[in-house]
């Protein structure tokens, strides 16, 4: 079967998330087409992986795509927020996750959600289309400043608030529901040195698009969390993220896990458990290799993190 997408980072991630021990069990939280998951399978004969997509169309490539290690690959179709939130008791406690943050190269170029400016299709970008709204159905409601502020917030698009009025004042007119005519929108809403950019203009304005209607910024905190709640002690968890916005939350928390203390600066007395929660084991984290750079250009913006939990909440006390 021909594979769309080139999972990022493949022998760091093995490296540094493959089994310490024997008959482990791993957890690759956005497992897309099975890139990293058929890593995981292939190189360590006595694993056991679930792998785990909110979209249906893709998560059904993975299969056909590990059906070689059907015996020890367990699949679920959903958000790993949800899966984390009520973690199926009839499997083991995770030794590995793994979130791959990225967006697919299948959504792109074949899903037909609307993901690219590439493409004339309906600007749809969720990726479980049984629920939520469109992003044509944001452009269409939104006022005018929750939409600045959405471009701005989500992709740091330095002319969202020119974006924000055109597309108020187009959609008097006529509904902004294609990719084809948001782009085009965009185009006539920013300098002309802005058109000829090393990026096409529109691209922060879909990525900030795609980002609110998948909540990809807002659940990412909380599902983090929960990883880590569910993570084996001594378990590691591993985090690949894809632009500065996603990667400073993750940052941020992995920071905070890994203190002694995490009570509030002004808190006058320490209540907080005592002991840190992780162990950081990319400080800085790890970015591509310059040759894969050159296979892969679009990985050049990939970041792994790792840390290793320390103990649970209860053994702290």
């Amino acid at each position: 079967m021909e594979h769309i997408h080139n999972s990022v980072m493949v022998n760091e991630v093995l490296d540094l998330l493959g089994p310490r021990g024997k008959n482990e069990w791993i957890v690759d939280a956005n497992a897309g087409e099975g890139g990293h998951s058929e890593a995981f399978l292939s190189n360590f004969s006595d694993v056991k992986l679930v792998a785990i997509d909110a979209d249906s169309e893709i998560l059904n490539i993975a299969k056909k795509r590990l059906e070689t290690y059907a015996d020890r690959t367990h699949f679920y179709c959903g958000w790993s927020h949800d899966f984390f939130a009520e973690y199926p008791s009839q499997f083991k406690r995770p030794d590995t996750i793994l979130f791959d943050l990225g967006i697919s190269f299948y959504h792109y170029k074949k899903s037909g959600k609307g993901f690219t400016f590439e493409k004339d299709e309906f600007l749809d970008m969720r990726i479980d289309t049984s629920s939520g709204i469109t992003a044509a159905d944001l452009l269409a409601r939104l006022p005018e400043r929750e939409l600045a502020d959405l471009l701005y917030n989500n992709a740091e698009e330095r002319y969202s608030r020119r974006i924000a009025s055109l597309i108020v004042s187009d959609r008097q007119k006529s509904t902004i529901t294609t990719t084809s005519a948001l782009a085009d929108l965009v185009q006539r809403a920013v300098p002309a040195s802005y058109r000829h950019g090393p990026i096409h203009p529109a691209t922060r304005t879909f990525q900030a698009l795609r980002i609110a209607v998948n909540g990809e910024l807002t659940r990412l905190p909380s599902l983090l969390e929960a990883a880590l709640r569910v993570l084996e002690p001594g378990g590691r968890l591993g985090i690949i993220s894809f632009h500065s916005l996603e990667d400073r939350i993750v940052k941020n928390f992995f920071r905070t896990m890994n203190k002694n203390c995490t009570c509030p600066e002004n808190a006058p007395i320490c209540k907080c458990i005592g002991h840190r929660s992780v162990n950081l084991l990319t400080k800085k984290g790890i970015t591509p290799a310059k040759d894969e750079i050159e296979r892969n250009p679009p990985s050049r913006s990939a970041r792994l993190r790792v840390v290793e939990k320390v103990l649970d909440g209860d053994d702290n006390d």
